[in-house]
């Protein structure tokens, strides 16, 4: 995005609106971010494939990468636009426990956080083969567990659960991220995500229910210009039900955001005020079949949108699987589509820059797998395609268009 996100070739965690890539927030028109409609980036996807066609050109393979924390490294893949099927390539080392990652707007920089070392890093992405070249690393004051670009990609913003702290870090042409933060605010314990609504005005820190969270999200204006951040008003949106909100996307089009529920094994839909930024909560809905006991205190992970608006996927830890959800094109509702078995301890979500694949990874034990599904991009049902050997705990997926 993420799935964050992400978020064409300029714009494209999770998460429409902001990169040519496909984690949370990282979808896939950039007329949607300057208020383009769904058709037009259907169209020009469309041209795109007469193109190659008439040309008699095979597509170029998307890129993608998975940061694997135990391993210490990124891998690098290469998926066929056609088959969905991966293709691992050189790995890069990254030493510290790399976890979250983030794509800059266009797709220049790749920025990695190491929770076992606590810093941030960035690398200089070759457009053509994905590989990686590293640009500086900086020290932080705890351990990134998100972190996503503002949407201008001149800022890198990270939440720290066990610090209490959300970070902003200013992001230079070249890519090089400044040692000194914009930002080191604390905020309540627990918090688990950060996104930027698509005004790129406020900011939302969404905390989970347990070890002390408070069960709501934190709600910031934010400066594009500086980088600073203030409190909105009301600063904080408590939520009633123990969801225990984990991560966090907002709509392409809808003044609508939605949380994974880590204790809630739920997700959650919010209004969006477009003049003052804060958020209303309207509705939750299970991840989980009625007749499931929930086992365990912590479960959804990862979310992403669909790159037609239309579909949002969440994936459960424990019950080890991933739902869809079609989204009200007019209300930003949400109603059951699938749900599919996944792999154990699944993290991390992320779909390929069309939204015709999708790709997931188990951490569980010491040999964690990728998984690869087609996604039915009307009715959001899902079928599993292949497995892969991912290495020793894979937290992030991240994919992206290649320059040829």
């Amino acid at each position: 995005m993420s799935g964050r996100h992400e978020r064409t070739s300029s714009f494209v965690r999770g998460q429409l609106g902001r990169c040519p890539l496909y984690s949370r927030r990282k979808f896939l028109a950039t007329g949607t971010a300057a208020g383009v409609g769904l058709a037009s980036t259907a169209a020009a996807s469309s041209f795109a494939w007469v193109r190659t066609t008439v040309q008699g050109t095979t597509p170029a393979p998307y890129l993608g990468y998975v940061s694997v924390r135990r391993d210490n490294r990124v891998s690098i893949f290469t998926m066929d636009p056609s088959s969905g099927k991966v293709a691992w390539q050189q790995p890069v080392k990254v030493d510290g426990g790399p976890d979250p990652m983030a794509l800059d707007p266009r797709g220049r920089f790749l920025h990695v956080g190491c929770r076992d070392h606590q810093q941030l890093s960035s690398y200089r992405i070759d457009p053509a083969t994905g590989d990686l070249a590293l640009i500086n690393t900086v020290p932080l004051e705890g351990e990134p567990v998100q972190i996503v670009t503002d949407r201008t990609g001149r800022y890198v913003l990270s939440a720290f659960f066990y610090q209490s702290r959300v970070g902003v870090h200013a992001v230079n042409d070249r890519g090089q991220i400044a040692s000194t933060p914009v930002e080191w605010r604390e905020t309540a314990y627990g918090c688990h995500g950060v996104e930027v609504d698509r005004s790129n005005r406020y900011l939302f820190v969404p905390h989970v229910a347990r070890s002390g969270g408070p069960n709501g999200i934190t709600q910031f204006r934010f400066d594009q210009r500086t980088g600073r951040l203030t409190p909105n008003s009301p600063p904080f949106l408590q939520l009633k039900d123990n969801e225990g909100p984990r991560h966090l996307l907002v709509h392409p089009t809808l003044n609508v955001a939605y949380s994974s529920d880590e204790q809630g094994s739920s997700a959650s839909a919010y209004r969006i005020d477009a003049s003052t930024g804060a958020l209303a909560k309207m509705q939750s809905i299970s991840t989980v079949p009625s007749d499931y006991t929930v086992k365990n205190f912590v479960s959804c992970s990862e979310l992403l949108i669909h790159p037609n608006g239309r579909l949002l996927f969440v994936v459960t830890r424990v019950h080890d699987s991933i739902a869809s959800f079609t989204i009200d094109q007019k209300t930003g509702r949400l109603s059951e589509a699938d749900r599919v078995p996944t792999e154990p301890d699944v993290r991390p979500l992320c779909l390929d820059p069309t939204g015709r694949f999708l790709a997931a990874a188990g951490s569980g034990g010491t040999a964690g797998r990728l998984a690869t599904y087609e996604v039915n991009a009307n009715s959001g049902k899902m079928t599993k395609l292949e497995t892969y050997d991912a290495g020793n705990g894979p937290m992030w997926i991240l994919m992206m268009r290649t320059a040829r």
